[in-house]
């Protein structure tokens, strides 16, 4: 399953936890057709792997610096509208993922490489990372969830003013409106990122990923609605071998150690 890809980079930290690399340092890792590909690959893959988090970074100085322009240099409609949905299939992976992916933005995350931070369940990033949906200064809109994904995190007012101006923004900044968890220094981003999965890992991954489809299925619905979904991932957890184990580690006072079963 984590075979290296010709665009991105797998590494298996441990049974649990891996580590995917955006790999094109030569283009900022600007995504391309093949990257797209990859993604898609990659995650499909995921889906019978026993691992519990996933770190998506870049590889070089940045993160992500959106779709490979040159690439799309001369490129007509059909073509542009073929690989656009490509891209949209690969971003659907990651939104997707039953597991939680956080995006470790170690640099430019920009259009379509923003977008891809977004679709993961939170992002940490470096203190000197970048942001922006600058989309609208070539002539085109965010079309990876820009316009949805960005207004949900830091409000539909802030998210305009910096949709409508093509307006890069800084970690700190993307730090105090709410979009990023945490900040580090370079140096620091990646030992903390792992630290982060580690600490998600050790829960039940049932849980885990129960919670996950919950927040994601019940954002989108009304409360009593939500509220129902809830219900509808709560109860089969009661069926668990994990459930029996977590609340006898508790009755025992000793760590649990869960399977997944």
């Amino acid at each position: 399953m984590l075979n290296t890809h010709k665009t991105l980079i797998a590494e298996t930290l441990n049974e649990t936890i891996a580590v995917l690399r955006l790999h094109r340092p030569e283009a900022a890792n600007a995504i391309n057709t093949d990257m797209a590909m990859d993604i898609i690959y990659f995650f499909t893959a995921l889906e019978k792997s026993p691992l519990r988090c996933l770190i998506l970074t870049g590889s070089g100085r940045h993160f992500c610096a959106g779709a490979d322009l040159k690439d799309r240099k001369g490129m007509d409609e059909a073509a542009w509208h073929t690989q656009h949905q490509i891209f949209e299939e690969a971003h659907r992976t990651i939104v997707n993922c039953k597991i939680p992916v956080i995006a470790a933005v170690n640099g430019a995350a920009m259009g379509g490489g923003l977008e891809l931070a977004m679709a993961c369940d939170f992002i940490v990033a470096a203190d000197t990372a970048r942001f922006g949906l600058t989309e609208t200064t070539l002539g085109i809109m965010p079309g990876l969830g820009g316009t949805q994904l960005l207004p949900r995190k830091i409000g539909t007012a802030r998210a305009a003013e910096l949709i409508y101006m093509g307006k890069p923004f800084s970690a700190a900044e993307a730090f105090h409106w709410g979009l990023v968890n945490h900040l580090y220094p370079d140096a620091e981003l990646m030992p903390n990122a792992i630290a982060l999965a580690t600490n998600i890992s050790h829960n039940a991954p049932l849980a885990i990923q129960a919670v996950k489809r919950a927040m994601h299925e019940g954002a989108t619905q009304p409360l009593h609605e939500a509220l129902q979904c809830e219900l509808d991932y709560y109860y089969p957890l009661l069926n668990t071998q994990d459930r029996t184990e977590g609340i006898n580690a508790f009755n025992e006072k000793r760590k649990a150690t869960f399977t997944g079963n």
